[in-house]
């Protein structure tokens, strides 16, 4: 936290008014002009975390715990591990999403590595989102997740689509489908790794 300057929120204002573009300049010309992606994302999961804290609001946006599953498995400690490490486990989803984006816009060249660069970024601002509706759900005392969520995926769609061809409409549908596979192939990764987890320790 003591090492994010006042580019923090430089970093911000680009990446709401021109995400797919800043960072396409990040990777291609200029990697001193925004804060590191890395820090960037676990110092926004981190606010995320302070405030679902301090307000009380709903166990985050990933839930995988399961009702039926004794607390002391394997499965619902990796479940809590996700909840209580928003920041690692945003750049493990990350992992996920590029492989599909890097899949479904293979000819633009851009590699995992650098996919995973703007998914920091994006996700940073994920949760700054999901902060502030968390912040005003705790005031008013009215469920307002669901709509930050909505909010979020335009978002994700938006600048994920401007950084390899706003241009085009299809790339608006193929951000979208790669976020969603990506989001399904890690919860179903994490399902798999609690069951066997489960088999293994708990029998």
């Amino acid at each position: 936290m003591l090492h994010v300057e006042k580019g923090f929120f430089f970093t911000v204002k680009e990446l709401l008014i021109r995400p797919g573009k800043i960072v396409r300049e990040f990777i291609s010309e200029n990697r001193s002009r925004l804060v590191k992606p890395i820090i960037f994302i676990v110092v926004t999961s981190l606010i995320y975390s302070i405030v679902t804290h301090f307000f009380h609001i709903e166990d985050g946006y990933i839930k995988l715990s399961n009702a039926h599953i004794p607390e002391n498995s394997p499965s619902v400690a990796i479940a809590r591990w996700i909840t209580t490490h928003y920041g690692y486990a945003n750049i493990i989803l990350g992992v996920f999403i590029a492989f599909w984006l890097n899949l479904f816009f293979k000819k633009y060249g851009y590699n995992i590595f650098e996919i995973v660069i703007l998914l920091c970024f994006v996700m940073g601002v994920g949760m700054l989102f999901f902060s502030f509706f968390g912040i005003v759900e705790g005031l008013i005392k009215t469920h307002l997740m669901q709509v930050s969520a909505a909010l979020f995926f335009l978002y994700a769609m938006w600048a994920i689509a401007q950084f390899f061809d706003e241009k085009k409409a299809l790339s608006y549908g193929k951000a979208l489908g790669a976020y969603t596979l990506g989001m399904i192939t890690f919860s179903l990764a994490t399902w798999l790794l609690g069951l066997l987890a489960d088999a293994i320790f708990m029998h």
